[in-house]
Order: C-alpha cells, then structure tokens, then sequence
C-alpha cells in the first residue's frame, strides 16, 4: 500500500530498497527555503543495518502489508517458541531471535498477536501487561526518599528491572511489556 513520506510513522514496516525496513525514528521538517521532507530512520529486519534516509513530501513510500493472527504460547525449546492458533489448533514455531528478551515474558497459554509478511512471521506482539513474581530485590533503606529511589529487582523468569522500595521478594506485579518498567503490585 503507498502512503506519502509525511504519513511515515514510527514502528511501521516498510518495504524499501528490496527489503523490510522498520521505522525507528522520524522526523518532519519544513525548512524555510525548499521543500518539506520527512528524515526517517530505519532498521532492516533481514540484514540488522540502520538506514538514515530523507523522503520528499511529495514522495511515497510502500508501506508493508501485514497479516495478523492471534496465537496462544505453548513452550519452547532450544532454538524457537512454539505457538498454537486457537480455533484451529494449527501449531508454529518462531525462532528465538525473532521475538527477542521478551520471550522470557511468555507464559503457557498467553495470548500473544503474530504478524506476517509473504507468509514468514516477522514479530510477536505480547499483550500490553503481564504479571510476573519478584525472584529476588534488595531490601529498602530507611530515609530514602520515596519519589525518586526505585531499587533492582530480579523476576522469576530471569528478567532485572526497577521496582518501587515496598515490593519485596516473592511480590506479584504487572510489567509494561512495551518498555519493561512496574506498573502496580497485585
């Protein structure tokens, strides 16, 4: 699908160059002599590069087509994740680079979104907040002040992240899976 070079967003996927390039950054800039561009930063999902390039306004890019499906999270081995389409108990296994440090997020029978492109899955998508169980996390120093200190604590499934000083070991939380930060202890 065309879009114009200032419709380019960040996250999206587009198919430049005889590649698939996601959008890392963007910028718009209308300079006071010439013409406004888009500056947009991208990396390659194929080769790992970064491409810096500058687009036109009047320019259009192909955005990539995705097809998304939901699948639930099975288990995993040595290599990849093991997913299972719900309605049709169809199973896939994604290698482990693909879904990336937040594999550690999944749990059995997490629901999680799979975008495709010409058939490959690119990405994994996890829902917005999971819980998890605090492992282990320092214990909180008296006088500290509250607004400022967060301590570090690590999760069972091996992730290190920063919690507020009244979690204690053993503690249910939800994480953001977006940025992996604390949202609130259940």
């Amino acid at each position: 699908m065309k879009i114009n070079a200032s419709e380019i967003r960040v996250g999206m996927l587009l198919e430049y160059k005889n590649d698939l390039w996601q959008v890392l950054k963007t910028q718009h800039v209308k300079p006071g002599k010439g013409g406004a561009f888009a500056q947009v930063e991208m990396k390659s999902l194929h080769k790992e590069t970064k491409l810096n390039e500058r687009f036109r306004s009047s320019e259009t890019v192909e955005k990539a087509s995705l097809e998304e499906t939901n699948f639930n999270f099975i288990y995993e081995d040595e290599n990849d994740y093991v997913f299972m389409e719900p309605k049709s108990f169809e199973q896939i296994q994604i290698k482990k680079e693909i879904v990336g440090e937040k594999g550690k997020l999944l749990t059995e029978n997490l629901e999680v979104s799979v975008s495709f492109f010409n058939e490959n899955p690119i990405s994994v998508e996890l829902p917005n907040q999971v819980t998890c169980k605090i492992e282990t996390t320092d214990v909180a120093l008296k006088g500290q002040t509250v607004s400022s200190s967060y301590k570090p604590a690590t999760l069972a499934n091996g992730l290190n992240i920063q919690v507020p000083p009244f979690i204690e070991s053993g503690d249910s939380i939800i994480i953001d899976t977006r940025n992996l930060e604390y949202i609130k202890k259940i």
